[in-house]
């Protein structure tokens, strides 16, 4: 699946030709420069690297100063490789918003925010006690019996208890381009994709 790796602005919504008010995220979709291409020859397989947002001199490792210089294009901060492209790239060329076209759908993947530590109602979607009835005291929240007895007296793997939640790579499917602004290589899709705003997201068609 060929893409681009982009940065989320934020969200917004527009009007569509029906007057229906349509949630969308605004993401800033490349340029995104090639770093490296894969050949079956020598790595065996077929892909794109692809290089997005500079990244300062100083903060770069020598490998990574070699690997630019070698594209001739600065630092990069976000790397990743696509398989699926259509025509042949070689290095140092940049691949724009112009990639996609409006109409068509996309998956977007990114990390989702980090929430810390959460109980099992936020969690899991536990229901509670549900009403404070009984001489329910601080029980509304918690999680209940974890169905450990003495046999088998130890508690099941995967078992759905508090800990920490977000911060996983979350894929979300089939959203449909709304607007692809060249000038400004901005994107806009229908629906929200995962991570906090200025987050790296791989959008692949």
């Amino acid at each position: 699946m060929s893409g681009l790796i982009g940065k989320k602005i934020g969200m917004t919504s527009i009007f569509d030709e029906n007057g229906k008010n349509i949630p969308c995220t605004v993401i800033e979709a490349g340029p995104c420069i090639v770093t490296q291409v894969r050949t079956e020859e020598v790595d065996g397989y077929s892909a794109v690297q692809l290089g997005f947002d500079d990244a300062t001199e100083k903060s770069a490792t020598k490998a990574d100063l070699g690997h630019a210089k070698k594209a001739g294009t600065s630092v990069k901060r976000k790397i990743v490789e696509f398989k699926g492209f259509d025509a042949e790239y070689k290095l140092g060329d940049a691949i724009t918003v112009e990639h996609f076209a409006e109409g068509e759908f996309v998956d977007v993947a990114g990390t989702s925010k980090g929430k810390g530590f959460q109980g099992v109602v936020k969690r899991h979607g536990f229901g509670g006690v549900g009403q404070a009835t009984h001489g329910q005291h601080n029980r509304l929240r918690a999680p209940g019996s974890i169905g450990a007895a003495s046999y088998p007296a130890r508690v099941f793997k995967g078992m759905k208890m508090a800990g920490r939640m977000g911060g996983d790579t979350v894929k979300v499917q089939n959203l449909r381009v709304l607007k692809v602004v060249t000038e400004k290589n901005l994107l806009v899709v229908k629906g929200c994709v995962p991570g906090h705003k200025n987050a790296y997201v791989i959008i692949r068609k």
